[in-house]
């Protein structure tokens, strides 16, 4: 039985679990598993769904691990792994669609309030229309931009854009409502 040091690099874990050693793949599942299940709740509204489609995408990391190129971080292409997974699940799920709308603005959407907790942030984005949200996660959370949002979707670089426009138009309003409440300024 081996057993792998904490403080061994990644690269020799990586080695380890393209071999199917199990150490080394708990090792990378324990490392990376809260980050990743936070990526995945992202997208997936249900914490439960959300937990399967992480360890789904995980099985499909394990598979394809000789694949990996240490181009990059490795952290890096686990997480696109995972955002592909959550993509999947939600089209299989058959709960996103995308309006075809080439009206968009780029206006600033950094207001969002620092008294608001991570939880009532990730409520308000959780309320959001599938389509909404994934763009929104795509564009904001991880840094794609439009035309690689428009391939990984499906959909054209306009839409990706409108519903992006659309997105942060209904999150301030969400907020807008939010500070009224909470604050009494209604």
């Amino acid at each position: 039985m081996k057993v792998i040091n904490l403080h061994q690099e990644e690269n020799k874990a990586i080695a380890l679990a393209v071999k199917n050693d199990r150490q080394a793949q708990q090792w990378i599942y324990s490392k990376y598993s809260p980050k990743m299940l936070s990526v995945c709740r992202q997208y997936i509204k249900d914490l439960h769904s959300a937990e399967d489609v992480m360890i789904t995408a995980f099985m499909k990391v394990f598979v394809s691990l000789e694949k990996f190129e240490h181009k990059g971080s490795f952290e890096g292409w686990i997480r696109r792994t995972m955002i592909n997974e959550c993509i999947s699940f939600i089209r299989v799920q058959k709960k996103v669609s995308f309006v075809e709308d080439e009206i968009f603005s780029e206006e600033s959407f950094n207001n969002i309030e620092s008294h608001f907790s991570i939880e009532d942030i990730q409520s308000l984005i959780d309320s959001l229309p599938d389509g909404y949200k994934m763009v929104f996660n795509l564009y904001v959370i991880e840094g794609y931009k439009h035309q690689e949002i428009a391939g990984l979707l499906g959909i054209n670089e306009g839409t990706s854009k409108s519903q992006l426009s659309h997105a942060r138009k209904v999150l301030q309003e969400q907020i807008n409502k939010l500070k009224n409440y909470c604050y009494g300024t209604e």
